[in-house]
């Protein structure tokens, strides 16, 4: 026995390390060729750094159905990772850790995709895979690795020339016919995470029909070296640039329904990527349709420490404090903000009052419904005739305001489990309705063609969301676009400016008529190993003792998604997810669930009201009616 092991054992016994972070070390040490893993597991170790390797070691980072995530930098930086230092301020290294996001797992989770891809296709053709990243730290590096590892095994690489956002990956997978696709991306995690995104071939991330199949080819790859093929054998790489950019943007401005509202326009905007993607689209397609857009300068530098925001996710307020600042200042109606990969859009309007007013994910995402459905009757796209084929599609802790549209419309509305990659699989389903020989090359088909493919053979797709900001309107992207969604909701703000009206003023005429909803997140936050065991016990508890009562009224149904079979409006079965749907008598209800890539759990509360009677009244019952479920929900967690 070695001494590094003699010293892990020790502490084992002592209680200071868990037996599966031994483990792990030891699993990585044997498998990993890196100088830098040995040397910062040894410092760690030496300097009884036990909670910290326990972090870095406590499970293996699974290959999920959403990819990788984790720390690319620990809460302690090793000398070895430091090194001379990296770009931004980052270490040299990624953080040494089988839990963490690092060259030898993305080396096993790039290689095990491949060796998938390559069976599933066969003798067909050579495969193609696309890689994107966005402004964190090792992005670029990670990309520029899997890129390589990708030629090296026999398949020709694609990898954008610098930052893309998440939904061009999505476009780019499609117009190139790509087997399929990462981007190296944590969305609006802290700036010391990472992770790795995978697409299949229709440009949607995997789902499970293929997921068993590379996670078992990643789990098979034990050892970070690999043989290169020969070099006639290896695959090229090609840099994605202008060209693809340009074939995304022209396919973005065939979201605008009416593109009249915005000739002549002269509405401020201010707009920010926070560090990230969003404005390399963003800013130069709202200037071409006329748009006085301005920036935040501290906030365009690409920069993966996200220096200006504590978080950089417009789901947050304070994300949007810098821009609302410059917005008050210059007179701006609008804030758009996007999160790092460009995948999230959050929004702030100037209201009647002349303040500026944060718009929560499901306001959002409900103007945009109701205005595309109201849009595409008045423009005929929409009948009697066919209304019943068109559909919009949510998670089931997206608003129920959009129900209610959709009921008013008299369309479908289709509920979907949380993570945009189902609504991605009913755009897949509705494509694959489409006979054969009517539908051809579907990818090469313009909006108006594939819409009326639909509108005959399966469902049109109107819009899709979810409550966590993110939004789509057409099946030519399989993941949820900010770059989409900021230039419908500038549709929206140009609508309710025709009409004379404020945005807030226009979602109050959509209370009025369909009901006032409201809904409010929240979660509770436990970090680390031990933080990671205390979420799965308190999401068990929830599924082994449900409530029969919550803040005095009682419990009237009960939905355990990881445990009943249940089944969507269209008879679909769902797949299992951990997650509770807790309805109350009263109208009220709530649905808990351990988030799939953050620390937390997550709650989602909502309530509503019925139209007529004072909105302002309304407003305000509503919300304390809420605000005391939450402190129920406080007080029965502590005791669980």
């Amino acid at each position: 026995m070695s001494l590094l092991e003699t010293s892990l054992t020790a502490a084992v016994a002592d209680g200071k390390l868990l037996e599966s972070a031994k483990s792990n070390i030891l699993l990585l040490l044997a498998g990993s060729t890196s100088e830098v893993a040995a040397q910062s597991i040894a410092e760690l170790v030496d300097n009884g750094a036990w909670d910290e390797l326990n972090d870095r070691f406590f499970k293996t980072l699974a290959f999920g159905t959403g990819g990788l995530r984790g720390r690319t930098i620990g809460r302690i930086v090793t000398s070895a990772e430091q090194g001379t230092g990296g770009p931004n301020g980052r270490p040299e290294h990624p953080c040494t850790g089988t839990a963490a996001m690092n060259f030898y797992n993305l080396g096993r989770a790039v290689r095990g995709l491949i060796a998938y891809t390559k069976r599933f296709v066969g003798d067909a053709h050579r495969p193609k895979l696309v890689f994107a990243h966005d402004t964190r730290h090792f992005s670029r590096d990670f990309a520029q690795h899997c890129a390589k590892v990708c030629a090296d095994l026999g398949c020709d690489a694609y990898l954008f020339e610098g930052p893309r956002s998440t939904p061009q990956l999505s476009f780019a997978i499609r117009e190139l016919r790509a087997d399929a696709g990462v981007v190296l991306t944590a969305s609006h995690n802290p700036p010391h995470d990472n992770g790795f995104k995978a697409y299949f071939n229709d440009g949607a991330q995997i789902v499970d029909a293929h997921a068993d199949g590379i996670i078992a080819e990643v789990n098979a790859i034990t050892r970070e070296h690999y043989d290169a093929l020969p070099s006639d054998q290896r695959g090229g790489i090609t840099l994605l640039g202008a060209e693809m950019d340009a074939a995304y943007t022209e396919r973005l401005k065939t979201l605008l329904l009416k593109p009249s509202l915005l000739e002549g326009v002269s509405t401020k905007v201010v707009f920010t990527n926070l560090h990230g993607t969003g404005g390399h689209i963003n800013v130069p397609m709202l200037r071409s349709f006329g748009f006085d857009v301005l920036t935040v300068p501290e906030q365009d530098v690409q920069d993966g420490r996200f220096p200006t925001v504590d978080s950089p996710n417009p789901e947050n307020a304070p994300a949007l404090k810098m821009a609302i600042d410059l917005a008050i200042r210059e007179n701006a109606a609008i804030v758009i903000g996007t999160d790092p990969d460009a995948d999230r859009m959050g929004v702030a309007v100037r209201g009647s009052n002349g303040e500026m007013v944060l718009l929560t994910g499901n306001q959002i995402g409900s103007l945009m419904a109701w205005y595309r459905l109201k849009t595409c009757f008045e423009l005929g796209w929409l009948t009697d005739a066919n209304r019943s084929r068109a559909v919009l599609v949510k998670t089931f802790v997206t608003t129920e305001l959009q129900k209610a549209i959709a009921d008013g419309f008299g369309v479908g509305i289709v509920d979907t489990l949380t993570g945009f990659k189902y609504i991605a699989g009913k755009l897949r389903k509705y494509e694959n309705a489409i006979p054969a020989d009517k539908k051809g090359d579907y990818r090469s088909l313009s909006e108006e063609q594939t819409r009326l493919l639909r509108l005959e053979y399966s469902r049109f797709f109107v819009f899709g969301g979810e409550e966590s900001y993110g939004y789509l309107g057409s099946d030519s992207v399989r993941d949820k676009d900010a770059n989409g969604a900021t230039l419908m909701f500038a549709e929206v703000a140009a609508y309710a400016k025709s009409e004379g009206k404020t945005v807030p003023e226009l979602l109050d005429d959509i209370y009025s008529e369909f009901g006032y909803h409201l809904e409010i997140g929240k979660s509770l936050v436990m970090e680390g190993a031990d933080g990671a065991a205390k979420i799965q016990a308190l999401a068990n508890s929830y599924a082994d003792s449900p409530p029969t009562e919550a803040d005095g009224s009682a419990v009237v149904r009960v939905r355990d998604f990881a445990r009943q079979e249940l089944f969507d409006q269209e008879g679909d079965l769902l797949p299992k997810e951990k997650m509770l749907f807790v309805d109350l008598a009263d109208g009220r209800s709530f649905a808990v669930r351990p988030s799939g890539t953050e620390p937390k759990i997550k709650y989602y509360l909502f309530g509503k009201a019925a139209p007529g009677g004072d909105l302002s009244a309304t407003k305000t019952a509503v919300r304390a009616g809420l605000d005391g479920l939450w402190s129920w929900i406080e007080a029965d967690a502590a005791k669980r």
